[in-house]
């Protein structure tokens, strides 16, 4: 047996992951505030770069309209960056852009991610979630084990039982007594210290223990993460009625202008070592005047895709919200999920109905009994609005709202009005009609 070696000469086409391309990718999700700031860090450090806080006026040339290479670099790289943690969001999927290296389980993540609520826990029920992802049950019992891997621990529960599970797991703390005690908190609720005790077998010394335990966990994790609100800073859009329907633009009172200054170019009395800086200094800023253009287009070309979609809510408010996915914006605009993602991350847009992050505009659907489908979203306001017009002394129970919802014609559970309604943070119909009776 001969063994030879043999050159071969081949191609192969790779993404070469640049700084330049790194900033450009982490601009699209940066408010108009954030991408001053950013800019005057860089004019402070290049004597080419100079900036305008906010006049009114542009950022530079429009870069074209039809999407090159450039872009699709911008789209193919942003499915797999991590993001900044600026916000919950953000942090889970700058996590999931390291767990999930394929493309189609990473938009699956992204589906388990859309349906992450503020407070950590999972807003949807697995079932539709599986159902929109095109997954059995069981694929997707296997997935939600996979995203509640993330830290903190306890992200994607869907119940107080299983957040604070897997706290004790990741900790470490998890013995057959404590699982017991988990699945006794209906008892823990009701102050049944003695009852407990006969359940689990245990003294009341040992259960005091278990119960420090308890209260070192977090029911809530993802509260942490929960910026301040976002009406205390200026608009990033603005979205207005013309002549021809409802418009979105830029608020160019807060977005920076950047100039590049021209004039000093390199000339033959300079140096090498001269000319070769001017020349590189020159290019990152005509480099940066044209992220910046890329930016602010991404961000309007996604604002106004968000508008034509809502104009139901733009007329009636947040009981008119329709359902409105990443991928229903992205495949209308024709970018990535990960770039829509990214954009309404940190992005406010004030409308009629007040302002708004656009994060907040998209609402998964619920099935009615029409052709069409109403956001939960919408259903949350519904249930608020029955709430707030109950009597008091007779309040309504979760049978009864969802009772009224479903005869309105959006089908709902009991168990999904007593998950929104905590959402809502409102109490129980008995805990309101203790409270009523309280208050005469």
């Amino acid at each position: 047996m001969t063994l030879q070696l043999t050159p071969r000469i081949a191609q192969r086409a790779s993404l070469v992951m640049t700084t330049q391309l790194q900033q450009a990718i982490c601009l699209l999700q940066l408010s108009n505030l954030d991408l001053r700031s950013f800019i005057e860090k860089e004019a402070e450090e290049n004597p080419f770069l100079s900036v305008d806080p906010g006049q009114g006026g542009g950022s530079g040339p429009a870069l074209p309209s039809s999407r090159g290479a450039a872009d699709d670099s911008y789209d193919d790289i942003g499915s797999r960056l991590a993001a900044p943690e600026l916000s919950l969001y953000a942090h889970v999927s700058a996590q999931f852009d390291v767990i999930f290296c394929d493309a189609r389980r990473r938009l699956i993540a992204e589906r388990f991610l859309e349906a992450l609520e503020p407070n950590g826990w999972l807003g949807e029920p697995l079932e539709d979630i599986a159902l929109a992802s095109g997954l059995t049950l069981e694929q997707a019992e296997d997935m939600l084990h996979e995203v509640q891997q993330v830290e903190p621990a306890g992200l994607f529960a869907r119940s107080l039982a299983e957040c604070l599970a897997l706290q004790a797991e990741d900790r470490g703390m998890m013995t057959p007594v404590f699982r017991a005690l988990l699945d006794h908190l209906p008892m823990l609720a009701a102050a049944d210290l003695p009852g407990l005790c006969r359940t689990l077998g245990i003294a009341m010394d040992e259960l005091r223990d278990l119960l420090r335990q308890l209260r070192s966990l977090n029911p809530k994790p993802g509260a942490d993460f929960e910026q301040g609100e976002l009406t205390e800073r200026e608009p990033d859009l603005i979205v207005t009625r013309g002549p021809e329907g409802w418009r979105v633009d830029l608020n160019r009172s807060t977005l920076p202008t950047v100039h590049v200054d021209e004039t000093m170019a390199a000339d033959s009395r300079m140096t090498r070592q001269a000319a070769d800086y001017i020349g590189e200094r020159l290019s990152v800023a005509r480099w940066l005047r044209r992220a910046i253009d890329h930016r602010n287009q991404t961000t309007l070309a996604i604002g106004a895709e968000i508008v034509r979609r809502q104009a139901a809510f733009l007329e009636g408010g947040l009981a008119h919200l329709q359902p409105m996915t990443l991928r229903d914006v992205a495949e209308a605009v024709g970018v990535h999920e990960s770039t829509v993602s990214r954009v309404t991350t940190g992005i406010m847009m004030v409308t009629p109905q007040g302002a708004f992050g656009l994060k907040r505009l998209f609402t998964t659907a619920l099935a009615t009994d029409g052709a069409g489908a109403t956001s939960s979203e919408a259903v949350r306001h519904r249930i608020q609005q029955l709430v707030r017009d109950e009597d008091p002394a007779n309040p309504l129970s979760d049978d009864a709202l969802a009772r009224i919802i479903t005869e309105e014609g959006t089908h709902l559970a009991r168990r999904t009005v007593a998950k929104y309604r905590d959402m809502l943070r409102i109490a129980s119909s008995f805990e309101r009609k203790r409270r009523a009776r309280l208050a005469s």
